[in-house]
């Protein structure tokens, strides 16, 4: 067991000067550094304690590169979209996919506007980071030798893929790579019973009532099939009034599933329909792309991406032209139609959800932050200490006109396709305290999760908000 300060006082004494940080900067860790304790226990766990929220999350990334600092970058140089410029050219599609919905000029746009206490857990996330490695300089990093505050927002949940991940690489290299011409490929290809045992898949969650509990208290199973190292497991405490305890993603900043001393959450995979494909009529006049739209030709926004790769040792940079249409970015091609992909683009929500959960201290404030619709990939399972078990099937979940297909592609050149703003929490498939007195989900059905007679009825909902067939878990793709 220790503290954290007085290690890092004496690391920073004598190797500050071994990574490109300010000597400013080292002693403005130093202070932040004497407010954190970190004590690990039998079994390694961490468990940080700072005088504000901010300290406690200094400490928490400070503790993740001390266990994995590879895991760390990595995922942030996914976030970020440089895959190619470690992993060489067959990585660049990954990177302009990436690149497509969510850049860094964006996420720094996005973090000046950010509330002041998002900013101090953003700075907190960068500098207890960058101190690792002012501490540590025989750690290399592979490309990112320093972070910054912004990088969060591109990395603001914690399933194993983001929202983006549904959309296939193969179609985008055709559109992009070639001449425009491709089929549209399904987001959720079925699973190929063959590899079922490749990688851990269909995370479990159950709530078990308290009328089924042998010490009359509700019970919240958390089993997520993520492969073994895939998170850290902490408690973060502070004077503020954090007290959470659980499973942490390489390089976030908040506890993805766990508990506090009030309410438990769990996460499984979601194929609850949050995001549609648009088919749009584009054509060429007078050289230049133009989109049809409600009777109208409209001019096809462009953009020029420079991605770095490296190849044979050598850095190089290849650019791409990309389009998109208020829907979203182009990312392929059916027929003579071009497919753009809407989905969530609210990263600050996101992030927000994702920290203020650990926060709530029962059902209604549980919900009050779900209604920031800032979670797109994802179902919960929940309990808290007065007794109360609930499933929620998805969030952010798009209000779609009726008469339409919408596990298909949809007309883009009309405004009759347009979403229709957002359900609201309460719109959702869910149920709470079912008769049954439990509540398992395994990334599939919702009108199954509470058993017969206890369980969401299905003909009350839109098909689009829980299109997913009973499954089960060998058989389902998991991003928990």
């Amino acid at each position: 067991m220790r503290k954290l300060y007085p290690l890092l006082v004496l690391l920073a004494a004598g190797e500050a000067g071994a990574q490109t940080f300010t000597p400013a900067e080292t002693a403005r860790w130093q202070r932040q550094a004497q407010r954190v304790h970190i004590v690990r226990d039998t079994w390694g766990v961490p468990h940080i304690t700072g005088k504000t929220d901010a300290d406690a999350v200094f400490g928490l990334l400070y503790t993740q590169c001390e266990d994995d600092f590879a895991r760390v970058e990595d995922n942030y140089i996914t976030a970020l979209g440089r895959q190619a410029e470690v992993q060489g050219e067959a990585a660049l599609y990954e990177d302009l996919r990436q690149r497509l919905f969510l850049d860094s000029a964006r996420a720094v746009g996005i973090y000046q506007r950010s509330p002041r206490w998002m900013k101090d857990l953003l700075h907190a996330f960068a500098d207890g980071t960058n101190y690792y490695l002012a501490t540590h300089p025989t750690v290399k990093p592979r490309l990112l030798h320093r972070f910054q505050p912004w990088m969060p927002l591109l990395f603001s949940e914690g399933s194993i893929g983001g929202n983006v991940s549904v959309v296939p690489l193969d179609r985008l290299k055709a559109f992009y790579s070639q001449p425009k011409k491709t089929s549209w490929q399904a987001p959720f290809p079925k699973a190929d019973p063959l590899r079922a045992d490749d990688e851990p898949v269909g995370s479990n969650g159950f709530a078990i009532g308290a009328s089924k509990s042998a010490s009359g208290h509700p019970l919240l199973l958390i089993n997520p099939h993520t492969s073994f190292y895939f998170r850290s497991e902490v408690q973060m405490t502070s004077a503020a009034g954090l007290n959470a305890y659980g499973a942490v993603t390489w390089g976030q900043f908040f506890i993805y599933q766990g508990f506090n001393e009030k309410c438990g959450w769990m996460h499984t995979s979601s194929q609850a329909d949050s995001m549609d494909e648009y088919l749009e009529t584009v054509t060429s006049q007078d050289g230049k792309y133009v989109y049809l739209y409600d009777g109208k030709q409209l001019p096809l926004p462009t953009d020029t991406l420079s991605l770095r790769y490296v190849k044979d040792g050598q850095r190089l940079r290849r650019t791409f032209t990309t389009y998109r249409t208020p829907h979203g970015p182009v990312v392929g091609q059916q027929g003579d139609k071009w497919v753009t992909v809407k989905m969530m683009d609210t990263p600050l929500e996101a992030l927000e959800q994702s920290y203020l959960r650990t926060k709530a201290h029962d059902y209604a404030s549980f919900r009050e932050v779900m209604r920031l619709n800032g979670n797109a990939s994802n179902n919960t399972v929940f309990a808290d200490n007065t007794g109360t078990i609930a499933y929620w099937h998805g969030n952010f979940m798009p209000r779609r006109p009726a008469g339409y297909d919408w596990n298909q592609p949809v007309d883009g050149s009309t405004k009759a396709t347009e979403w229709q703003g957002l359900h609201k929490v309460e719109e959702l498939v869910q149920v709470k305290n079912p008769a049954s007195g439990f509540i398992q989900n395994c990334n599939s059905t919702p009108y199954t999760v509470a058993g017969p007679g206890s369980s969401p009825e299905r003909l009350s909902y839109p098909p689009y908000m829980a299109p997913t067939p009973r499954t089960t878990a060998a058989s389902t793709p998991c991003g928990c």
